[in-house]
Formats: C-alpha cells, structure tokens, sequence
C-alpha cells in the first residue's frame, strides 16, 4: 500500500509519476490564491511541504519531471486584471527551505562544494527575519523613487506605484552617493495590532452593509475580513484606488537588492547599512553571523522571541555575506545557491471533512480532494487538502463527515495526519473509489501495479482536454493574459477551442463571442473580448522554449524546454532532429539528444514517443502554423569563444568544481553536453580522464587542460 510519507527511494515509478501529477496540480492552485487572490487555501508549512516533496520525489526518478513541474519556476502567479505589468531588471527568485539543523548544515556544505573550499573556511552569513507580507521590487532613477511592483511571476508583476507612494516608510529620494540606477526589494506587512484594529473595522463594517442590504438599501461592494495580517497588507497594496491604500496601517522592510547600474557593497552586511543611510527601515534583527554554529544559535533565539514579535515571521533567511561568494555561486534552476530559508515549526488544527471530490488531471489520473470546513492553522485558513490517491484514503480510513486532524509542520506529510475516531458519524461509510470518470463518464480503471485510477476517455475525455489547453495557456507556458481556466472551459464546452491552434483562430469567432453573456453586451465586457484576442496576437511567435514547454509533452519542465530550444535554435531544426531520432534507434540525431546535459534517457524517449504519434505531429505543425516560434536567443556572452559550442568536462577539475565550471561555461554562452560526438567542439580534460578523452582524441575533437579553459574563460571575465 503506497503512502504519501513513503521515503522517495520506496516509491515505484507509477506511485511517483502519480504524486507528482497532484503535487503539480495543488501547487498551482495554491500559488495562484496565495500571490494573485490574497486568499491562500494552504498554510506556508503545508505548502512548504508540498514543494520539498515534490523535489525530493523529482530527485528519486528525474525522468519522471513533469512539463509543468512546481521546480522549474518560483512561486507566484501573472499580474491580476486591473494593473499595469512591469518587468523587473533581474528576476525576483524564491529560496530553498530548510526545516531543521542538518538541512541547514547540508545547505552549507553545498557551498563549500561549489566553490571548492575545505571543511575550516568560514562562511560567514547575514540572518534575517522572513516577514510574512507582501515582497515588493522599487525602482530608483537618479536618486528617485520612479517604480514599484509586487513580485508577480517573479520575472514581471504589478505596477503599484501609486500605491506604494502612499507609504510613509518608503523614501521618495535617496542622499548621495547612489547608483544611476538601482532596484531595492522589500516587504510591505502590517503588524500584529494594526492588523487586529483593521480586521475589527472591517468586521464593523460588514456587519453594517448587512443591515441596510436586510432594510432594502442600497449597499456598496462586498467587504472583505481578512483572516491574517498578510492578506491584509497584500490586499490593501493592490487597491486599485491609493486613496484606499493611503488609509490602511503599511509598514516597509528593505532587505535586498535587484538590479544596480553600479556595485553598492562588497558585502550583504554593507548593503543593508547603505539602505539604512538612505533612509529605509532594515529590520533591526537582522544581524551578522560568524559561522554556522552563530547560525543555529541565531535560530533557536529568534523562534523563542517569534510570538511576542509585534509582525508574523514564520523563519529566518539566511544570506551569504559575501557578495562575490554569491555572485560565483549564481542560481541552480530559479533559486540562489547561497541564500535559505530557514522555516519555524508549525501546528495542528482539527476540521470536519464535507466532500471528497475527483480532480481529472492531463493524463487522466484521478485524484481525490479533501474539501472541509475552513479552519484557522496559525493565521491561515485552510479549506481543501489533496488525498492523493485511493491507497492513501483507505489507509487512513478517511470519510465523509469526520472529524481530521491537519498537521502544518513541513516535515510531516501527508495534510491530513489522522481521523478523530470518537467524533465519527454512526452512519458513516467507507470511501468509494469511482467506477467510472466524473468528467466524461468512461470506466476508471486501476492497471495492475500502479496506484493511481485513470479515466480510459483519452481524447474524449474533456478534463484532460481542458487541462492541456488551461497548461499550453499558462504563465510558464504561453502566459495568455485572460485566458485563465475559466474562459478556457467556456470555450471549449462551445466546440470553439479543441486544440492549441485553435486558440490563435478565435479572432474567426469574434462575433460570437461578443453574443456571448457577459462577454460583449456593453462596451465594458465587449472590451474583454477585444483584449482577450490582443493578448492571444501578442503570443502569436513566442519564445522556442515556451513552445516546446506549452506542448505538455510528458517529463519536459521548463527547464528541459530550455535545454532543448538552446541546442536546436528553432522550431523546423528541432522538428527535423526528432524526427530522425524516432526513426532510427542509435542513429546520431538520438545520441545528439542523449548527450544534452539535463536531458536523460527516459526524457530522450518521450520526445521520441511525441514525434511517433501522428496525431501529436499534425497538432505541432498546426499549431507552427498559426504560431511560428521564435529562434532561441543567444545564451551567455555571444563573444566568447564558447559561445554556441558544444563543451564536455571529464576527469577530475583541481582548481574549481565541476558545477562551477559547467555554470561558467553556459554563462559564457556554451552548450554543456554528457558525451563525446563529431559535434562536440571542447572536451575540458582533468585529472584521470578516462573514455571522453579517449574519444576525443579519436575523433580529432579540440582538448583543453583545466588551466587552458580557466585561461580562456578568464579571458572573457
């Protein structure tokens, strides 16, 4: 019987391809109520606990990456409706989480790996509070504040400007010295008695319009409570009126730095003094710490002091102190290898279960959803928990109507820990896996020695029709503003959108669509129509890699769609490869495919898979047709050396490691492959070299020594 806490290692590649399907899932679904709706279904723990176990389960079986994994891109979600979007100069990336001493200290260790230092160098790091608030990235030109936005997508978000202008913590102009140009993050929180003086208020409020809504008035818009101070500031900063925002109790905490014509510091600690000298508030706990054991002390000190802070922390982020550290450590995927989170425990909560609904997914996997009465897990309100799947209810002997116990500690997974037996309904009957799928009524059937049900509908099949189109349209994806799950559904249901392609033929249905209830009775809701047909023009020739990424093909991520757009270039290019590698087994094209780093075998094969099927060929050159990708763009520095070339590290490296030398090589603009072939342009040979060298040499491919390539590189550093 497989179970949700199952060690990663223990899973079969069924069980694991099936968890990850519903972490996906919930994921997206919490980060689009948690940074778009101010309205998290999930507390920060039980969230937390979702991504570490996503990671972990994509480390066991990396094949089994999905196309829309939760790890390839931060948390967030697009710009609401409503805001100007605004880029940021460098992205606003999330952090990795630890949960306890030894996560930390093998946080530390990866470190010391990366840049090649012994066991005794110290590190020395900055702890800050993490605030539970709303991030924010201002922009100052000159010396003066010209734009502000929240995090968004963590790559463009909200323009806020006018809102943020409200604030009396946010400085207008800077004293010199200062950059030309800099971007300074924050985050924008209300405290634990404003908060409560707010909620009062609004609460009064309510109260109010319900009475005259109950005499016959005339009422204005709903009121909404918050249920912490988080959704408190974040909703009072993405007013669409400032003069709402200028009357709610905002506090601002500066704490890093995005873009910057011009160095500030040499160090994090240095950084955070010149925000101070240019008049932002720096929580004033943040300090500086000489090593690890510093680290720990600073943790367990500020978890003792967390409750009677007068703003909600739920851990402490740990920076690098260095900044040229952190500079030569750089990102692995949209996460800084030198900076964590460092996340509190957590708590219990007991709740009724109402309903235990099917979710359908894109492959047909069913996957059963706690729906409960919403309760209170340390300030957030919690309401839906996944069950996974069907072994997973039956262990745990979870039905309808009792009384469960949610657990919010990162390090304990499942949601729903345990039943209150006592509290169980006499009448109440074991859960029921469904015979047939909710969405298009076809058998459910359970293949022998998988753990997940799956409806046998395929292309019937109209949830995992809709769920491919709502992924092909996603923020990761496509990122077709307007075209949200919603509208995705309405169309479909009208025979006007069946596949990707149809979605750039709508401007055909224009007419219609505007007949549509609201959709085109009034200039307002007619405006909706002509917007929605401007955002799907503008995707029209997209970026190669979210083409490739939108097709949901099954293990390629984001990332793995970035891999390949780079190494192909353009669509016709790759198109060609793949077709050629699903004609011959061990044919070149294969082996050029296999040797792309990142790209393993079982990934290999799916992209063959893809390319088999004539139905998925025809979609692609349909969807080419209406949508012609654009060329990938240039990688890196485009004068170097190693710009567009193939490069292969083998042996042992002595003077750095091999993942700082593979991350300067695609700094530099390389393509860093796994195996030796007539494309291969550099092969980096250290210590005890073994078969690429000697592959290398047989094929007349150009060798370097380490000290060789470090020359080179350095050239263009």
């Amino acid at each position: 019987m497989t179970r949700r806490d199952t060690p990663p290692d223990q899973l079969s590649p069924a069980d694991a391809e099936a968890e990850l399907a519903a972490l996906a899932a919930e994921i997206a679904a919490a980060d689009i109520a948690y940074h778009q709706n101010d309205a998290p279904e999930l507390s920060d723990a039980e969230y937390d606990a979702l991504r570490r176990r996503n990671a972990a389960i994509e480390a066991a079986f990396p094949d089994l990456k999905r196309a829309d994994s939760p790890s390839e891109a931060p948390p967030g979600a697009a710009p609401a409706a409503g805001f100007a979007k605004s880029r940021h100069g460098t992205p606003m990336l999330s952090l990795d989480n630890a949960f306890n001493a030894a996560e930390f200290l093998e946080f530390t260790k990866t470190i010391r790996r990366f840049l090649k230092l012994g066991e005794d160098a110290v590190l020395r790091f900055v702890g800050e509070p993490k605030i539970d608030g709303l991030s924010v990235n201002l922009t100052y030109e000159h010396g003066r504040f010209v734009r502000g936005a929240t995090r968004g997508d963590g790559t463009v978000g909200e323009d806020i400007t006018r809102n943020l202008e409200t604030l009396g913590d946010l400085p207008r102009e800077l004293p010199a010295p200062f950059p030309d140009s800099i971007e300074i993050r924050g985050e924008v929180f209300m405290t634990k008695a404003d908060f409560i003086a707010f909620r009062d208020d609004q609460a009064r409020l309510h109260e109010e319009r319900e009475q005259r809504r109950e005499r016959g008035e005339k009422v204005g818009p709903e009121i909404r409570i918050p249920a912490n101070p988080r959704n408190a500031a974040a909703g009072s900063l993405r007013q669409l009126d400032p003069e709402v925002t200028a009357r709610r109790p905002l506090k601002l905490f500066a704490y890093a730095q995005g873009a910057s014509s011009t160095p500030v510091a040499d160090t994090h600690s240095d950084y955070l003094a010149a925000l101070q000298r240019w008049g932002f508030d720096v929580n004033p706990l943040s300090a500086p710490l000489t090593d690890e054991t510093e680290a720990e002390a600073f943790q367990a000190k500020l978890a003792e002091r967390r409750a009677g802070l007068d703003y909600d922390i739920d851990g402490v982020v740990y920076k690098l102190d260095s900044l040229d550290w952190q500079r030569r450590l750089g990102f692995v995927g949209r996460t800084p290898r030198w900076a964590i989170a460092w996340k509190f425990p957590a708590e219990q909560a007991t709740t009724v279960l109402l309903e235990i609904q099917i979710q359908v997914g894109r492959t047909g996997a069913l996957t059963p959803r706690a729906v409960m009465q919403p309760v209170n897990v340390g300030g957030v309100m919690v309401q839906h928990a996944t069950l996974h799947n069907e072994d997973e209810v039956a262990r745990k002997d979870v039905r309808v109507g009792d009384t469960v116990v949610l657990q919010r500690a990162g390090d304990v997974i499942p949601q729903i820990v345990s039943v209150v037996p006592d509290k169980r309904p006499a009448d109440s009957q074991p859960w029921q896996p469904p015979a047939r799928c909710p969405a298009c009524g076809s058998h459910a059937v359970r293949p022998e020695g998988e753990v997940v049900r799956r409806c046998t509908g395929g292309l019937i099949c109209p949830a995992q029709t809709v769920e491919r189109l709502k992924h092909f349209a996603s923020r990761n994806a496509m990122d077709i503003e307007g075209l949200g799950e919603e509208n995705i559904v309405a169309l479909h249901d009208a025979g006007l959108v069946k596949s990707p392609a149809d979605i750039f033929r709508l401007a055909e249905h224009a007419e219609v669509l505007r007949g549509w209830e609201g959709w085109g009775k009034g200039a307002k809701t007619s405006k909706k129509v002509a917007n929605l047909l401007a955002a799907i023009e503008d995707r029209r020739s997209p970026p190669l890699e979210r083409f490739i990424f939108a097709l949901g093909i099954r293990r390629i991520g984001a990332q793995n769609a970035k891999l390949l757009a780079r190494h192909y270039h353009d669509v016709a290019h790759w198109r060609d490869k793949m077709l050629a590698a699903a004609a011959t087994v061990g044919s070149e094209e294969r082996e050029e495919l296999g040797s792309i780093q990142g790209i393993g075998p079982a990934i290999a094969t799916e992209l063959v898979e893809f390319f088999k099927e004539p139905r998925n060929l025809a979609a692609l050159d349909d969807l080419t047709a209406q949508a012609p990708p654009r060329p990938a763009e240039s990688f890196g520095d485009s004068g170097s050396p190693f710009a567009g070339k193939a490069v292969v590290f083998t042996g042992t490296l002595e003077l750095t490691s091999r993942d700082e030398a593979e991350a300067i090589a695609e700094r530099l603009g390389a393509k860093v492959t796994k195996s030796v072939s007539r494309k291969t342009d550099f092969v980096v040979v250290g210590a005890d070299a073994g078969s690429k060298a000697k592959k290398a040499a047989e094929l007349g491919v150009r060798t370097l020594t380490e000290a060789e390539w470090r020359a080179m590189a350095l050239e263009q550093g």
